[in-house]
Formats: C-alpha cells, structure tokens, sequence
C-alpha cells in the first residue's frame, strides 16, 4: 500500500502537478490541504475522468483536505463534530482497506502570542482529545497533512533563527508530543535522520527551493500495526522545481 500527503496550495492551480504525479507514482490514497475551493467548485470530473475517487471538504479560498483515491473511502467524515469548535475544513477521515486514514491542515498559528496562535494550540489539544474519543493506538491508522510545526531543530534549516517563532515554538511541540504520546510514530524518521530533509520552501525567498532552505513541516505519522509494516518514507523534491509549483511538496510511504 502507498499514501502520500501534498499541501497543494490551491488544487485548481496545481491540478497539472496532482495528475501527472498520480499517474507516475500510482499512489492508493492522496491527502491534499489548501485545496482553497468549494466542493460545488472542486475539479472532481478531472480526477474522475483519469480513474480517481474523492472525498473533500472544503471552503471558498481558504483551508480545505481531501483524498484522492483509486477506490472510494468507507465512513468519510469531517471537521471534530463539535459543535463548540469551529469547522473550518481542516480535517477529513475515512477509512481504505481496514485503515483508518485522517487527513488534516493544521492552523498556522501567524504570530505567537495572537487569538490565532492560541486557537491553534486549542485546536491540537481538540485533535488529541478526538483521538481520545474515537481511536485506539493499536488499530491501524495514519495521520497525515500539513502539520504546520517543524518539531525538531533538524526539520527547520536554521533552528537558531527561527526557534521560539511560529512554527517552531515550544508551546506547539508540547501539544504535537501529546498528540504523538497517544501512540504515533514519524514513519520518516525511521528511514532518515539528521537536517537537510524538507517540505516546503517559503516562495518570499525566491532561491529557497534551490538552496534547500526549507522546513519540514509535512508529514505522515502511524499508529504500532502502520510503523511495524512502513518499508519506506521519502520526500519527493521534485515537484517543487516545476512550473506554477506549490510551496510544498509530497511526502510518500509504503507498507507491506
């Protein structure tokens, strides 16, 4: 089995990217985030017409997750289903041959200490308390998406600078620990250690990409029964270096 994840940035821009890519790597399931559209507007009769199954969430310009899938997913649901937490299409689950899959674009945060940087710390402590609620550590279950936190001082290219800012700051790590302490693993760091390893080039440095001064801010997480059957975690670089690419890019695994 093989999923990815993909911060696509606008699925509408990037739909050449998405497509010729799944027609490459053929993967089972696609996570994407930032599809900034609708669903009346999501481009679904092109990932139809080239054999792929849907299931989004999302809302005009902003946020957005869907799968894209070579077969349907069974029990699709979305956002927390509280009706004291906001939904603003950051999460969709479903299920594809025994695994439960969550898809999510966690908040940014725009600058510590703001309402923003607070909601996104309430919003991780609401993930970890869904996680509570729904799942067991030792079903098998991934989670993937744009996690929005560079974890480690090896995931940023200069720790130093950035440390204590949004994105990289110790409150985060603390709510991404708790949410990880439920029983997930970072499948890449079993196949790769050490700095240089990124997904997303900020586009306000324009040689970001190239000079590889990105973050690590992506990623595909497994509960015991996924870590124990992963064969392989990799970062695809390549489609950052395209025409009109994303600022991120795919984070790929497979399992027995």
């Amino acid at each position: 089995m093989k999923v990815a994840t993909f911060n696509c940035n606008s699925v509408r821009q990037r739909l050449p990217i998405i497509l010729d890519w799944l027609a490459e790597y053929e993967p089972d399931v696609l996570a994407l985030q930032e599809t900034k559209v609708e669903d009346a507007k999501f481009p679904l009769a092109e990932f139809e017409d080239a054999g792929w199954s849907v299931a989004m969430h999302g809302q005009k310009s902003f946020n957005g997750v869907a799968f894209v899938s070579r077969a349907p997913l069974m029990d699709v649901s979305i956002g927390f289903a509280d009706p004291l937490f906001p939904d603003d299409a950051r999460i969709i689950s479903g299920v594809l041959d025994g695994i439960r899959l969550i898809n999510t674009y966690v908040p940014n945060g725009t600058s510590v200490g703001s309402d923003k940087f607070q909601y996104k710390l309430r919003w991780m402590e609401r993930f970890r308390q869904m996680l509570d609620e729904r799942y067991r550590p030792d079903q098998p279950l991934l989670w993937m998406g744009d996690i929005n936190i560079a974890r480690t001082p090896d995931d940023v290219y200069n720790s130093r600078r950035f440390y204590g800012g949004v994105g990289h700051h110790p409150e985060e790590w603390s709510r991404l620990d708790q949410i990880l302490d439920w029983g997930l693993t970072d499948l890449f760091r079993l196949f790769n250690q050490g700095p240089g390893h990124y997904t997303y080039w900020d586009f306000i440095i324009v040689t970001a990409a190239k000079n590889n001064l990105g973050w690590r801010i992506d990623s595909i997480f497994g509960t015991e029964p996924m870590r124990s059957r992963c064969r392989s975690c990799v970062i695809d670089r390549e489609p950052r270096f395209r025409e009109k690419p994303s600022d991120h890019t795919f984070v790929v695994a497979e399992f027995e």
